[in-house]
């Protein structure tokens, strides 16, 4: 019989996993709360025009398309079939697809709520996403966001605040970042100066892959593209650009005076960094990235993009601003930004970093030992009391030899085990054992609650 297997880019998590994962996951989830925003989430699946059209023609490549059910060929012809013409006979097999991002479906979610939510509103979610992406890593098929999102609102609190999430989560979870920053204006500013307004997408989509292909590899991509050489010498001032945020923002002002959007995408980030310096952050840094360009569609004003210091991993977080995402779903003039925690590079990131607090190797934090019926009661009595405390605790499931229930313990990681026998029950104490230190001591119920909370 073959062995069982799993489709590539995706994973099983063990019990040792999951909660260092649902570690992270609290983190970011107390930090979104803390900052007013409030959890919702949205189906797996969307129909498929929900989604496509608003990633970029890159990105509409990488939707995972859900075959309809029953006789998913009958509204196909047989030649479209011959044809073999792939786009065209998806449309007719697969009218739902699993969701690309959490952004998208949040714009349809509130366009079709608007008049029962109120504005501006700030919510999060903390669900898993579909990509049909190369496997590698750092990048998987099936990975979870974190985000959190405010629409109705053009203020620019909002992005101050966005980075202060990113400042305060990172730090609490020990994972210094430089926390990369530039505005979508000021790429259709350059745009404008090149004589390529209409072709911006194309022009971004070059520049994002900056990181992965070097500065030669784009401006391949652009000569490949077509852009004449006199366009690509403007994109080029971009890599040459050097020195602190202010200087290269007043270069860049003087590089756009003709354009007035791309002034303006100056004049935001300006504000963004003067407040932030104000109000300083924790363990992260704030840079400006003039290349960081984001290749999604919907991004119109301030980009994010968050990497690990001393960690080779790609963006460990993201997000932006986005002018009229909803308008797409028919509500006009709605103005939104929003970021984006990636949990599964997060987690590889600690992981190598060897930063998960101890504790999280665990959910159990006492096993009781289990000598028989009569000390099996007793103990079932003393669990009640301290799982009333909020202590996680259990107790071996059978008598058995005291080798074997130490090793459940200490294959499960768990720090603390209770032995009581005849001796412990007549004397209402409890014998403890330290499983890291090897420390043993007799306490009383309330000195254990009292040492465990601790």
């Amino acid at each position: 019989m073959n062995q069982p297997s799993i489709p590539k880019g995706t994973r099983d998590f063990s019990p040792e996993i999951m909660v260092k994962r649902n570690y992270i996951f609290s983190v970011i989830r107390q930090s979104f709360e803390r900052f007013g925003y409030m959890p919702l989430e949205t189906p797996s699946m969307e129909n498929v025009e929900t989604l496509t059209g608003k990633y970029g023609d890159e990105g509409d490549k990488l939707i995972f398309r859900i075959l309809d059910s029953g006789d998913y060929l009958k509204e196909v012809s047989d030649e479209q079939l011959q044809s073999r013409n792939l786009s065209q006979i998806t449309k007719g097999i697969a009218e739902k697809a699993l969701r690309y991002d959490l952004t998208v479906p949040f714009a349809r979610f509130v366009v079709m709520h608007q008049n029962k939510i109120a504005f501006p509103f700030k919510r999060y979610q903390i669900q898993p996403v579909w990509r049909a992406d190369r496997p590698q890593k750092g990048r998987y098929r099936e990975f979870y966001q974190c985000d959190a999102d405010v629409v109705g609102s053009d203020s620019l609190l909002n992005e101050v605040e966005l980075v202060q999430i990113f400042d305060e989560v990172l730090t609490k979870l020990r994972v210094p970042s430089v926390i990369k920053i530039n505005n979508r204006k000021i790429l259709y500013g350059i745009a404008e100066v090149a004589g390529i307004a209409d072709r911006m997408m194309e022009m971004t989509i070059a520049i994002d892959k900056l990181d992965k292909i070097g500065e030669s590899g784009v401006i391949e991509e652009l000569r490949t593209r077509e852009f004449s050489d006199e366009s690509i010498n403007v994109i080029k001032g971009l890599f040459e650009m050097t020195g602190d945020y202010e200087s290269r923002l007043n270069a860049i002002a003087v590089m756009l005076r003709g354009s007035e959007t791309g002034l303006k995408g100056v004049e935001e980030l300006q504000s963004i960094f003067n407040d932030v310096n104000t109000l300083g952050l924790n363990d992260c840094e704030l840079e400006l990235d003039i290349t960081l360009a984001r290749g999604l569609n919907y991004y119109t004003g301030a980009i994010f993009e968050v990497k690990a210091k001393n960690v080779q991993m790609g963006s460990i977080c993201g997000g932006g601003r986005y002018d009229d995402l909803t308008g797409i779903f028919g509500l006009k003039g709605v103005s939104g930004v929003g970021i984006s925690f990636g949990a599964d590079r997060i987690f590889d990131v600690m992981t190598e970093l060897n930063v998960f607090p101890s504790g999280t190797d665990s959910t159990t934090r006492l096993l009781f030992v289990n000598f028989g019926k009569t000390e099996e009661l007793h103990c079932m009595k003393l669990l009640r009391e301290i799982r009333k405390a909020g202590i996680n605790a259990e107790i071996y499931p059978e008598q058995g030899k005291l080798k074997k229930q130490f090793k459940y313990a200490d294959d499960k990681g768990i720090p603390f085990v209770a032995t009581i026998g005849s001796e412990e029950m007549s004397k209402g104490i409890i014998a403890l054992k330290d499983m890291k230190s090897g420390e043993q001591k007799h306490v009383s119920l309330p000195d254990l609650i009292h040492l465990l909370k601790a």
